[in-house]
């Protein structure tokens, strides 16, 4: 299996499966005597990991992170960096009933195809269980971007339940097992699931992702577009099936008068933009801008509820995917949107250093 690896000079490389024995990442290009250890890295695990709460998987993992090299007296190297996180709470015997049969909506059938054997447990490479590498990775890139630049997502929608923007206020988000920037917003979302975990459902949900302080001149303007390497990372991520930045799909409904983003001279004499239609890149370089990305999360696709299927054998027959599963995976999404953004915002800032100095 290739392409396991993404990013220019900080470049991360996850493995593992689902229900193996571990799983870990390999970051490479990290500059040398940054401060980093395991309760930093632990920090942000904590915030993805399963089982905190009803409306995640009840599958327990601590998701305790080893650092096995690239570090020394609590720095790095400047080699590449090993994480290696152990699964402790498998439970393979869940899906012995769908071995041989196509889950649909998951990549069952794809793998099949593509690679003749696939590991039926929990989905194996396909599982979101590898998105915990990532927000290990994550942490790693927060370091290289310094205490400058600062990446928050929240979640904005669940279902057709959106949130109203005039109550957004970063500080609750932490205070509310959804992510939530709007408290009014939480009861509504608590019923809503509720009855969708009751019916052995599942629903999608859209992050938003924004980053801080990021200076003006990030990017490439042709192939390495800061934006269409952010789009790449969300995609990436298993069930994301949509991608914006700034207005995204919604500038098809403006003028371009409603669009452009006007510019002035600030205060300090220096050019200054008023909107931010542009979600803060233009020509794939950041403009100084606060960046906007957002990205929709498909329903969980194992269900409780019968679907037809195929097996292997080229039958029709019908499934019930058994085991523990988020009923809105979107909730656990937004640590992990978290740390797509800040590796591809490492990755691209120490490639303007490669370049500009």
């Amino acid at each position: 299996m290739s392409y396991n690896s993404f990013g220019h000079i900080f470049r991360v490389t996850t493995w593992g499966e689902s229900h193996g024995p571990a799983i870990g990442c390999v970051v490479d290009g990290v500059p040398s005597r940054l401060t980093i250890s395991e309760d930093e890295i632990q920090h942000f695990l904590d915030q993805r990991k399963p089982g905190q709460n009803r409306f995640m998987t009840q599958r327990q993992e601590a998701d305790k992170v080893q650092i096995l090299s690239g570090t020394f007296e609590g720095m790095t190297t400047g080699t590449p960096i090993s994480l290696m996180i152990e699964n402790t709470d498998q439970r393979s015997k869940d899906y012995g009933d769908i071995k041989d049969k196509y889950r649909p909506g998951h990549a069952d059938f794809t793998y099949m195809e593509k690679y003749g054997i696939r590991d039926h447990r929990g989905g194996g490479r396909s599982s979101a269980r590898e998105t915990a590498c990532r927000v290990a990775a994550g942490a790693i890139a927060r370091k290289v971007l310094g205490l400058g630049i600062e990446v928050k997502a929240a979640l904005v929608q669940i279902g057709e339940h959106e949130i109203n923007r005039d109550n957004w206020d970063w500080d609750e988000v932490g205070n509310n097992p959804f992510w939530s920037p709007d408290k009014d917003m939480v009861p509504v979302w608590e019923k809503y699931l509720d009855d969708i975990r009751k019916k052995g459902s599942s629903i999608g949900a859209v992050i938003e992702v924004h980053a801080f302080g990021v200076p003006a001149g990030i990017g490439a303007p042709v192939y390495a577009k800061l934006d269409s390497d952010l789009a790449g990372a969300m995609m990436s991520i298993n069930a994301v099936k949509g991608v914006e930045i700034g207005e995204g799909f919604n500038a098809a409904r403006l003028t371009g008068e409603e669009n452009a983003d006007e510019m002035y001279m600030d205060e300090a004499g220096n050019p200054a933009i008023r909107t931010n239609h542009a979600g803060g890149i233009l020509g794939g370089i950041s403009s100084g801008k606060e960046i906007v990305c957002r990205f929709a999360v498909k329903p969980t696709s194992s269900i409780l509820t019968p679907r037809k299927t195929v097996d292997r054998a080229g039958n029709e027959t019908e499934i019930i995917t058994k085991g523990r599963h988020d009923p809105c995976v979107g909730i656990r999404a937004v640590p992990i949107g978290e740390a797509m953004m800040a590796c591809v915002l490492a990755d691209h800032i120490l490639l303007h250093r490669a370049q500009q100095g």
